[in-house]
Parts: structure tokens; C-alpha cells; sequence
């Protein structure tokens, strides 16, 4: 690694040993009250979470690596050439005051990118520690999925970011007594157990309880699962908790299935004892096989690593999902990256597997740094627009990405798509925006003086200043609500900038949902230059029935570019 660049201005709190060209900075800012030098609170990471998500964003490349002999390979994080620099602003919760204190330390350390594997209930922007200190950040939509208006970090200058599964799997069989072979996952895989038929048992079918069926703490003390594969349904109590019950219990090994709500989204966990994590579609075909036969059977294969899996990416249950509850005008969250079942570094051991939007958010900030590099002079909003519009919208299958019921998913849980690395270095155009032509947008919102200027940090009396809505923002995703038919045409201007070839010449084509009819002028853009601007107006109307939300696509296509803006459609 070379030395820090001239303008990092940060410092590391560590022992000098534990700091170098790699990790350039390390800071705690845990009980921070604005006055000491250093918080009280070591920068040294006990839960492991920072070192998973630091180093997912810019760890080194390393040779073998692995977890529990699965996948083994050549690991690595997005920007492995990156300078690291920790601002620790948690320790049993996280303190909003702390979280802002980091923040404003890392920009003024002079650090490009900041990844924050954060989130909590929406609030608005001005009482928002990561809004009112992210104008340039990046961060993760939150795990409180599969529910809409459940995305957090939502305001417009933030990259928001939804997890989603890779095309990877660590597979464990499912083989039932009657030849019925279902695949499911699990971390535990030893070497040395030897897979065999063993009697198959459900215990919320004894009791008829609802609590045993879940394999809560104490609810087997009155069924006999002793050396029996023991069935439990999935909610309430943790996944690996289950298997503890089941295995303090006796039992040999455990079938944990989905409830309806997570359906297909499973994880790869580390159980204590031989299990398989099966999708809600598995869990009625070993009911019905239990209750077919006075001795049901199960055994466990345990097979490995599997490669290319289909269905990927998919969208997790647990991602968060829009509309937003604070600016619903604007489509969040932006954009997916690999969150589920995720290697990296870990602070007790070499390596760990973890799920969650903390997962998928460094993935996004490394792809940013990678960008940055590649193109210094562009605005965190350029970048922004750049892994927006270059965004996969289809899985491995070519179809489109689906949700953790296997149907295509929505807009607001997809939002652009997933991020296509290698196309976003190379966007064609962007939608740009800068720090000032936020302040409209607020305003817009309704937002008081006071706190439009808490969010900015200059004063700002929004009665001088031409207000916005927020479908006007030059964002690259359109938001658009319809009255009812026969109403006239809503049209918002939105510029782009050229950041491809010179002599370049687009044509637009858009594509929205049936009753809706979109035109945009002029219908083709032409660029003489490299940054040139130009702007285009697209317009909506209704032109038939229908409610609710529903979808589109505007395509700016060149020779070599098509630069895709979803649209999101409200029709009341």
C-alpha cells in the first residue's frame, strides 16, 4: 500500500503498530460530548460487525480463504487498494450525537467515502443523525423488511442500499424417509458426520402448541426427540437458538422451514448441531409426509459449496422496503448489492458469514471508492447516478429479480436494480446535483426555516427561495402521482451530463404501465462535448383505470450506452 494521499488530515488512536499504510485511521467517538480529545471508549472492535463491514468495503486481497472449509477462494473487498479509517460510534446502541460527531470527522479527516452500516426507525431529516451528516454518504436501507415503508436512510443525498442473495449456496439435503429430496442451507457442514436415516419428529403436532412447533427455550422438555431429527417452524426466537433448544433437548439433529412471511429467503447459519434451513415451500411437503406414516425418517447431507445458483441475485426478506415515510416523492432505496450469506473479515476469528443491509452497504461503498478513483472530479450525486442507471434490472436467468416469494419484485424494494460494478466506471450520462439545489427541495417538503438550515449548515429562510417539489429534484429515479383521468399533464425538466465520448447523440424510449401515457421532449439529445448539460421534460397523464402503484422505464440509448431511470407511478 502506499502512504495516505497529502490530504488526510486523520490520526490513529491504536497503538502505532496497529496502524499503517493500510489502516490509515482509527478513531472512538462512543460517549463523545463535543469537548475531549479522545472518547474513553478503545476503538478496538468486541462485537465484530466493523471489521465484517470494513473489510467488504476495502480488504486486502487473501488467498484461501474460507469459512469452515466453505466457500474457499481467493477473497477480497470491493476496493482492495483503498485507505481505511474507522470512526466508532457504537458500543451497546449508537448514539445520534456520536454518530454525527464521526461523521463530521471522517469529511474532515478528508475521507472520500463514508460507509455506514447504520439505520434505525424513519425520522425526519432534521432531528436524522446520518441525513444531517451524510450530504456525500452512503448507506444501508435497513433490515426491517418484508414490509413496505419500512426503509430508513431515505433522504436524496444518501445512497440507500437493499440487500440481496448471491449465486452461491451452502447446501445441505434434506432426504426424506419416502425418497423426497428437498435442498436447504447451513454453515455447519463437519467433515466427519455421517449422513443416515433417523426417526423424523414435529413436535407442534404432539402438543398442538404454538410455541413448541417454534422450538422455544423449554417447550421439548415434554416431547421425546432423543436421537431424532427434530422439525421447527421458523419466528419469534433466533434461528440458531432453535437448534440449541433442539439439541439440549437430545435431539440429533434439526429441519428448521420458513414461515410465509420469509418464504424463500434462508440463511446459511452456524448451528450447533447437523441442520438444513429450508424455504416455506418445503415445510408443507414434510408435514404432509409426517402424517402419512406411523415412522417418519430424515437424514442430513451435508453438500458443500454450490456455485451458480439460480434465481440470483433475489431480494432478501429482511431488506427494507419503500415507500419512504419522509420523502415518499423520491424512489428508495436506490439500489441493491450482496447482503445475504457474506464472508469477510471477523474480529475473534479469520473469517465470518453474516447476512443484513450492514453486508450489502459496504459492497456499494467500496464499488463508490473504485468510481471515485476512477473518476475524481465527479460529485457524490454523479457517482450516485452512475451505479443507478447502469443498474442490472434481470437475475442470472434473465428474468426479472425476484422477491423472497419468488415474483418479480417491486420498485420499492429493488429500487434501480442491482449494482452492476464494471458498467457503472462507464455510465454515459449522469444526473448531477449539488449541495445548494438541495435547499428547494427541502423547502418543498414544508420544512422550517430553522431546520432546513440545521440539515444544510448555512441559513436559509425558505420564502426567498423557489421551492421545488419532489418529482423537480434532477434525481435519476422519477417519482410521478396521477390524479384522475382527464386531468392535465405533469411534466418534470431533469439535466443530464455527458460523461462518455464527444460527437454522442441519444434517443429516448420509455416504457410505463398500462393507462398511463408518458412523452418526453425533445426526444433526442446531442452531445458535442464531454460535460456538456442538456435537458429533457418528461410528462405523464392518466388514460385509463386503474389505481395504486405501478412501474416504468426511461432509457436515454446511444451506440454504446442505454442509461435506464426507473418510474415510479402512484395513481390515486
Amino acid at each position: 500500500m502506499p502512504p495516505p494521499p497529502a490530504k488526510w488530515k486523520g490520526r490513529c488512536d491504536l497503538n502505532a503498530s496497529f496502524c499503517n499504510n493500510k489502516l490509515i485511521g482509527a478513531r472512538s467517538f462512543v460517549n463523545y460530548d463535543g469537548r475531549k480529545r479522545r472518547s474513553n471508549v478503545t476503538v478496538v472492535d468486541a462485537d465484530g460487525h466493523g471489521t465484517h463491514t470494513a473489510s467488504t468495503a476495502a480488504g486486502a486481497f487473501v488467498k484461501r480463504a474460507n469459512i469452515y472449509g466453505l466457500a474457499r477462494g481467493l477473497a477480497s473487498g470491493m476496493a482492495p487498494r483503498a485507505h481505511l479509517a474507522i470512526y466508532k460510534v457504537c458500543l451497546e446502541s449508537c448514539a445520534s450525537d456520536d454518530i454525527l460527531a464521526g461523521m463530521d470527522a471522517a469529511v474532515g479527516d478528508g475521507v472520500d467515502v463514508l460507509s455506514i452500516s447504520l439505520g434505525g426507525d424513519p425520522v425526519p431529516f432534521f432531528v436524522d443523525a446520518i441525513a444531517l451528516g451524510g450530504f456525500n454518504a452512503i448507506s444501508s436501507a435497513g433490515n426491517s423488511g418484508p414490509d413496505h415503508y419500512t426503509v430508513s436512510n431515505d433522504a436524496p443525498w444518501l445512497l440507500t442500499v437493499g440487500a440481496s442473495t448471491v449465486d452461491r449456496s451452502f447446501r445441505a439435503t434434506v432426504k426424506l424417509g419416502d425418497g423426497q429430496e428437498l435442498d436447504g442451507e447451513s454453515m455447519y457442514q463437519p467433515s466427519n458426520y455421517k449422513s443416515k436415516l433417523l426417526p423424523l419428529v414435529y413436535p407442534g403436532l404432539i402438543t398442538g402448541n404454538s410455541d413448541t412447533a417454534l422450538c422455544m427455550n423449554g417447550t421439548l422438555d415434554s416431547v421425546d426427540v432423543r436421537g431424532k431429527i427434530v422439525l421447527c417452524d421458523r419466528g419469534t426466537n433466533m434461528r440458531v437458538e432453535k437448534g440449541q433448544v433442539v439439541k439440549k433437548a437430545g435431539g440429533a439433529g434439526m429441519i428448521l422451514v420458513n414461515d410465509a412471511l420469509n418464504s424463500y429467503s434462508t440463511n446459511a447459519d452456524l448451528h450447533v448441531l447437523p441442520a438444513s434451513h429450508l424455504p416455506y415451500s418445503d415445510a408443507a411437503k414434510i408435514k404432509v409426509y409426517i402424517n402419512s406414516t406411523s415412522a417418519p425418517t430424515a437424514a442430513i447431507i451435508f453438500k458443500g459449496t454450490a456455485l451458480r445458483v439460480p434465481n440470483s441475485p433475489a431480494l432478501a426478506s429482511f431488506s427494507s422496503r419503500g415507500p419512504s415515510q419522509i420523502t415518499p416523492g423520491i424512489l428508495k432505496p436506490d439500489i441493491l448489492g450482496p447482503g445475504v450469506n457474506v464472508l469477510a473479515a471477523w474480529n475473534t476469528q479469520k473469517f465470518n458469514m453474516i447476512s443484513g443491509t450492514s453486508m450489502s452497504c459496504p459492497h456499494l461503498s467500496g464499488i463508490s471508492a473504485l468510481i471515485k478513483h476512477a473518476h475524481p472530479d465527479w460529485s457524490p450525486a454523479a457517482i450516485k447516478s452512475a451505479i443507478l442507471t447502469t443498474a442490472r434490472q434481470k437475475d442470472n436467468r434473465q428474468q426479472p429479480i425476484v422477491d423472497e416469494k419468488h415474483v418479480p419484485a417491486d420498485l420499492f424494494a429493488v429500487g434501480a436494480g442491482h449494482v452492476d460494478p464494471q458498467r457503472a466506471i462507464d455510465p454515459g450520462l449522469v444526473y448531477d446535483l449539488a449541495p445548494g439545489d438541495y435547499i428547494p427541495y427541502l423547502c418543498g417538503l414544508g420544512i422550517k426555516d430553522e431546520s432546513v438550515s440545521a440539515i444544510v449548515r448555512k441559513n436559509v429562510k425558505c420564502s426567498s427561495v423557489k421551492s421545488i417539489t419532489e418529482g423537480e429534484l434532477n434525481y435519476p429515479s422519477i417519482t410521478v402521482t396521477l390524479p384522475a383521468i382527464g386531468s392535465k399533464w405533469i411534466s418534470y425538466t431533469r439535466t443530464v451530463t455527458n460523461v462518455g465520448k464527444p460527437m454522442t447523440e441519444y434517443s429516448a424510449a420509455v416504457d410505463v404501465a398500462k393507462g398511463v401515457t408518458a412523452r418526453v421532449r425533445p426526444a433526442k439529445l446531442y452531445f458535442k462535448e464531454v460535460n456538456q448539460k442538456q435537458s429533457f421534460t418528461i410528462s405523464f397523464r392518466r388514460n385509463g383505470d386503474g389505481f395504486g402503484p405501478a412501474e416504468g422505464r426511461l432509457r436515454w440509448v446511444s451506440k454504446e450506452h442505454v442509461v435506464r431511470s426507473p418510474i415510479s407511478i402512484f395513481m390515486e
